[in-house]
Parts: C-alpha cells; sequence; structure tokens
C-alpha cells in the first residue's frame, strides 16, 4: 500500500507541473521597419566647437542719451500747439508758440543796445576826424573809442541773452511772441502741454513742454541672474529677437551691466545698444536676447531635415547598427541653424550616429504602412 500511495502522489504532481512558457515582449513604437531601407539616406551627425549661449529677456527703452527737453527760459503763456505726443518732427520744426512779456522786454533793450551803439560808432567818428585834423586832443578820443567798445558788448550781451530764450535771429522783430522748434529731429515720447489748455497755460515753473527722443539707436534692457552673469561682459554682441519680428534678429553690443543687483530676484541689469532700422524697435517690445559666454563647448550637429518636428518635439530616425531595415524614432532637443543646411542637437544623440537624412519621408512612409 505504502507504495501505491507514493506512485498516486508522484503521478499528481506531474500532473499539476506548470508547462514551458514563450515571452513575446510588447511592440516597441519607436522602432519602425521598412521593406526598402535604400530609399531612406543616412547621414552621421558630426561635431563641431561652440561657445556657450545665454539667453535673457527684457525690453526697448530709448537712448536716454538722445532724448531732448523742449525747453524755453522765458515764462508766458501757450498760445498755439502745432504738435502731439508720438509725432515724428525734424529739427527746427515749429512745435508751438509762447507769448511772453520776457520775450518783449529783451527785444526792446536789444533795440536801444543797437541804438546806443550806433550813436557810439558816430560819436567816435566824429572824434577821430576831429583829432586827425588836431581839433581833439587824444584822451577825448580814447573815451568816444571806450564808450564804442561797451556799446557793442551790450549788442553782443543782449543778442545772447535773446537766443538763450530762443530768439535765433534778434533782429527780426517778435513782437513778445516766441516760436519754439524742435531742437532734433526724432518722436515725441512726453508731453507737458496740450492744445485744448493752451491758452492761459504757463510756461513758468514748468519750461518742458515736450520731450524728443532720436530712436535711430535704442537700448534694449534685460535681467541676467547672478549666477549667469559670468557669462555676459562688457563690449560682447548680443542677438535680439523680437516677438513682434521673430524672423528678422538684429545685432546689439552690451554696453552697461548693472552695478546693484535686485534683491528679490537676484538679477543685474544689462544694457545693450542696437541700431534701429527703419524704426521697427518700439519703446516697451518684449524682446530676447542671446548671449555668447566665452566658455568653449562641443555639440552635435546634423542635416536640418533630419530634425522631424511632431506634436511640439523634436525627433530623429537613429539607424539600428544591428539590422539595415530598422530604424529608431529618437526624442531629441534642437538648436540653432547652421551653415550648410546643418542644425544642433543639443542633447539626446552624439557624434557618429547614423541619422536618416530626411525623417519626414521616412514618417510618411511609416503612416501609410
Amino acid at each position: 500500500m505504502a507504495v501505491v500511495l507514493l506512485a498516486c502522489g508522484c503521478k499528481d504532481k506531474a500532473a499539476t507541473a506548470p508547462s514551458s512558457v514563450t515571452i513575446v515582449p510588447a511592440a516597441d513604437g519607436s522602432l519602425v521597419t521598412v521593406d526598402h531601407p535604400e530609399q531612406f539616406p543616412l547621414a552621421t551627425a558630426t561635431e563641431f566647437d561652440t561657445v556657450s549661449t545665454l539667453n535673457a529677456t527684457g525690453s526697448v527703452f530709448p537712448d536716454i542719451q538722445r532724448a531732448v527737453p523742449v525747453i524755453t527760459l522765458a515764462n508766458g503763456r501757450v498760445t498755439d500747439i502745432r504738435v502731439k505726443l508720438g509725432d515724428t518732427v525734424h529739427k527746427g520744426q515749429y512745435l508751438m508758440s509762447v507769448r511772453s512779456d520776457d520775450i518783449a522786454g529783451a527785444y526792446a533793450q536789444y533795440r536801444m543796445a543797437v541804438a546806443d551803439e550806433i550813436l557810439s560808432r558816430k560819436q567816435l567818428d566824429r572824434s577821430q576826424l576831429l583829432y586827425d585834423k588836431g581839433a581833439y586832443p587824444r584822451s577825448q578820443l580814447e573815451i568816444a573809442q571806450d564808450t564804442e567798445d561797451k556799446a557793442k558788448v551790450a549788442v553782443e550781451t543782449m543778442a545772447e541773452h535773446m537766443r538763450l530764450m530762443g530768439i535765433e535771429n534778434p533782429d527780426s522783430p517778435q513782437m513778445g511772441t516766441l516760436k519754439v522748434t524742435a531742437p532734433i529731429s526724432g518722436v515725441i515720447i512726453a508731453q507737458n502741454v496740450t492744445p485744448e489748455s493752451a491758452t492761459g497755460n504757463n510756461l513758468t515753473g514748468s519750461p518742458n513742454a515736450f520731450t524728443i527722443v532720436d530712436l535711430s539707436r535704442v537700448w534694449v534692457v534685460c535681467d541676467v541672474y547672478e549666477n549667469d552673469l559670468s557669462e555676459v561682459h562688457l563690449g560682447d554682441a548680443a542677438i535680439l529677437h523680437l516677438n513682434a519680428y521673430p524672423d528678422r534678429p538684429l545685432r546689439g553690443t552690451v554696453s552697461d551691466i548693472g552695478a546693484v543687483l535686485d534683491p528679490n530676484i537676484r538679477t543685474a541689469k544689462v544694457r545693450i545698444e542696437v541700431e534701429n532700422p527703419g524704426g521697427m524697435l518700439r519703446i516697451g517690445m518684449f524682446a530676447t536676447a542671446t548671449f555668447h559666454g566665452r566658455k568653449k563647448l562641443v555639440q552635435t550637429a546634423v542635416p536640418a531635415k533630419a530634425i522631424l518636428h511632431l506634436h511640439d518635439r523634436d525627433w530623429l530616425y537613429i539607424a539600428d547598427p544591428k539590422d539595415n531595415g530598422k530604424f529608431r524614432r529618437m526624442s531629441i532637443v534642437a538648436g540653432d541653424m547652421l551653415p550648410d543646411g546643418q542644425q544642433v542637437v543639443t542633447s539626446g544623440i552624439n557624434p557618429g550616429v547614423k541619422v536618416v537624412s530626411n525623417a519626414l519621408a521616412l514618417q510618411q512612409t511609416v503612416d501609410n504602412q
């Protein structure tokens, strides 16, 4: 009985043992197989030496060295305004008129000084004639000469005084009204007087009626974090990309790095001077500045057509070194464009990897299968 029971136990144990199972791996969605791989030429990812880059955001500001206030030293009442905020003006353009007792008084004093000089000159001529005939002592001639010299000084002084008040030609009658003109060509970015309030509006204590700035060259001021300041140097070039014109990069020069950090966000103001062709840069526009540092880097480059832009990401098709008909789609981070149709790959692959030179063609083939 014992033997029989043992045999039966062995038989039952063998019946319950699992049979051998073959494990099949799950399909890899990134791996594709094509029937004719020769239709998809390969390119080798190359390496090139470059420098580190840093991106910072900023805004467009006027160059304060090119901003000129429109002022007049004459107190008075604004009677006429011909321009407004935002207008583009030219040097010498008529801006406004100011009715001023100071102008009238200065013009009267100038005319009196001119009259005194004319009389002094006649007296000098008469004294010279009498002296030449021996009928006048030399001392009287010297007195007449001194009087004429002082009269000329008085005329020159009054003329300069009128020019300081904005009267370029003191010999033209002003009738107490000063025509204020633009000192430079540019855009009016500030206005303290308006046509509606011109009548009775005095400039006393507020001589700055307008501010004109030449926008042919502007500033882009960026915030650079404390940890990144080592990548920015005075005189370095910066490439600017505007949100309004993403396909029109501009080149500027770093002209100042702030000496004081913002204590809250630990950033310094970096100022970039840039030419403003055609006035495309407008005050307040947002811009992104790319600074090229001095640290040497080795990066990878592939043909631009080898990069596939899909679902807001960048991909490459990598050739399987063990199977000529298989390609693996790999996510990468694409960088700047390079000459000769190349593009930087900042991360994802290393130099020497074989990639499909036209990723879009391969992707279309896969989609149609």
